[in-house]
């Protein structure tokens, strides 16, 4: 066994989950971009690719978290842990 090899392995499947997650996201978003123009629920389909494009990048989470705030959105309270 080559010594190293499987720390190639994660890196090449942390790459094929981002590579996976970007197209998903982005295929999702530009469908809800689309909506604008054509009948269907932009509003609802264009977060949902920001959501999930927002899994792997810190830019997509960002816009969503804006796109919270304008909309009167807030953060759910983290729930109390008894001591």
């Amino acid at each position: 066994m080559v010594a190293g090899r499987g720390s190639a392995t994660v890196s090449g499947m942390r790459l094929l989950r981002r590579i996976g997650i970007a197209l998903a996201g982005g295929t999702v978003l530009l469908v809800g971009i689309v909506m604008i123009v054509l009948p269907g629920p932009a509003i609802l389909v264009i977060p949902a690719g920001l959501a999930i494009l927002a899994v792997e990048f810190v830019w997509a989470r960002k816009v969503l978290h804006k796109i919270r705030e304008l909309t009167g959105q807030k953060k759910k309270p983290e729930p109390k842990l008894p001591r």
